[in-house]
């Protein structure tokens, strides 16, 4: 799965500290779900998405193979 989070972030203006808080999870797992390390749930994928006005689909991209 590949996450354009980092880059919405970004352009946020936010630090991982506030998404986090934002988005009620740990900055650990912000951390993690950019560098790919971590597949978010489905609700922390909707809420992260949510933060950014943006579908989840926009934000979250798995891979042919995955699915």
């Amino acid at each position: 799965m590949r996450s354009r989070l980092k880059e919405l972030r970004a352009r946020a203006g936010y630090n991982q500290t506030q998404l986090a808080k934002r988005a009620k999870i740990s900055r650990q797992t912000i951390s993690l779900i950019e560098r790919g390390e971590y597949m978010p749930s489905l609700l922390i994928a909707v809420r992260i998405a949510r933060i950014f006005n943006e579908p989840v689909e926009n934000v979250f991209h798995f891979e042919e193979e995955e699915l």
